[in-house]
């Protein structure tokens, strides 16, 4: 049996596992370790197996993961989503769909320092859901906004998918933050758009809610410092070239325990809740990080990825083609699978057939992010809205799926642009310093 079957019957058994509910980074594991010992010997299988983890785990550049997470843990414990949905609500909220604009402007300031999205989700279902609700808000508008800003998370660095994507990919960590940047605020943008777009048509979907004086708005503008100070410390740091991402991720932690310190807000029990949900998190990514590692030694031995790059060149279609059918199948499997997974099963295998059609590794890592938001809304896996599920148990799920898809639109509109103009991404990443 030749490699190449090998690798498509290795590849059917890893979709089989993940159906019966196998946890990906062990799926990945155990098909990996198991084509390997086919195509090789279990001598070498038993090699990586025994290499692969410790490697992974201890490598320097990986400390960027727990550090992050920890600086997202104190941002969470320090309530800094709650005051700055605070200022934005009285900057904005006077608006028709205000309240819901707001909750898009605070996901996005609180995504530069949490990088996650269900966290961000999760806060924010909590904060803005009543204040939309006491409105009357429509129920679809109220919860669409809160899941689609919080896809926010793993665009707008620092991000978990970024950090993985530049593992995978052997990419600038840093050089990927920086990238997110712009994206992100358009995508933001185009998501208060969107907003202002339903209200004209439907008034009732979004009443606007009270005015406040200029005097309280300069005032709620103190709750922004803490934001402010982490954001130009750690992006700051990479684009000047100040820190490499291990030391922007190490200032951003200890940044973040200043903050929750000098907040009053730093308790024994912050503290340990912080380290024990950073290291938990910190633990997933891991596993399915050494999974992948060991599920691409059984693709290159397999040659899938150079097979399917020579097939592609033969077939002689636009390269932009090819990366419309690449990009449409990443949002396929965003309807059956989470992002991570999707992100770490398919990407090695696709990658070779981008750099080989002449993209830009660094725009192609923020195309596949925003996929990534796709499928965090997307019926029927949409993690974020199960999250939101969970805060707002009176709202049934057909109607926050229902609410989303104005917002998914938008983000399919904001990869047609990216697509078109490639530079939005690369603007910054190419003028950064160090």
């Amino acid at each position: 049996m030749s490699p190449l079957i090998i690798g498509v019957l290795g590849i059917c058994v890893l979709f089989a596992l993940l159906a019966l509910r196998m946890q990906i980074g062990f799926a990945m594991a155990l098909v990996g370790f198991g084509g390997f010992v086919v195509l090789n010997s279990f001598e070498s299988g038993f090699a990586v197996l025994g290499f692969e983890p410790f490697h992974t785990s201890a490598s320097y550049t990986l400390s960027v993961i727990p550090l992050f997470m920890l600086m997202g843990q104190f941002a969470n414990h320090s309530k800094l989503g709650s005051e700055i949905y605070d200022t934005v609500y009285r900057l904005i909220g006077y608006l028709p769909g205000g309240l819901a604009m707001a909750t898009i402007g605070a996901c996005s300031l609180f995504a530069a320092i949490s990088g996650s999205s269900l966290a961000t989700a999760a806060m924010f279902g909590v904060i803005a859901l009543p204040e939309m609700q006491k409105l009357k808000y429509s129920d679809k508008l109220a919860t669409g906004c809160i899941a689609a800003g919080g896809t926010l998370g793993i665009l707008i660095p620092p991000s978990s998918v970024l950090i993985l994507y530049g593992i995978l990919t052997e990419q600038g960590i840093g050089r990927l933050f920086i990238a997110g940047v712009i994206p992100g605020i358009i995508l933001a943008l185009m998501f208060i758009v969107t907003i202002y777009i339903m209200t004209r048509i439907k008034p009732e979907m979004g009443r606007p809610g009270p005015r406040f004086t200029a005097r309280e708005k300069l005032a709620s503008l103190k709750n922004t410092w803490a934001i402010i100070t982490l954001f130009f410390l750690v992006i700051g740091g990479l684009y000047t070239g100040w820190f490499t991402p291990t030391e922007a991720a190490g200032a951003g932690a200890f940044g973040a325990f200043m903050i929750t310190l000098i907040k009053g807000r730093l308790t024994f029990k912050t503290l340990v809740d912080s380290l024990k949900e950073a290291a938990s998190s910190t633990a997933m990514i891991f596993g399915i990080l050494i999974g992948a590692m060991v599920f691409q030694y059984f693709m290159t031995l397999s040659q899938i990825p150079t097979t399917l790059a020579s097939m592609v060149v033969t077939m002689g279609w636009s390269k932009y083609a090819v990366i419309c059918c690449i990009i449409m199948g990443f949002i396929i499997l965003g309807c059956f699978m989470e992002g991570l997974s999707i992100m770490v099963l398919a990407v090695p295998i696709v990658f070779p057939i981008v750099i080989n059609l002449g993209f830009d590794p660094i725009w192609f890592g923020i195309i596949i992010t925003l996929t990534m938001e796709m499928s965090l809304i997307t019926p029927p896996v949409g993690v974020n809205v199960f999250v939101l599920s969970g805060v707002a148990k009176e709202i049934p799920m057909s109607t926050m799926f229902k609410g989303i898809l104005p917002f998914w639109v938008a983000m399919f509109a904001c990869i047609i642009l990216l697509l078109i103009f490639p530079e939005i991404v690369l603007f910054l990443p190419n003028r950064m310093m160090g």
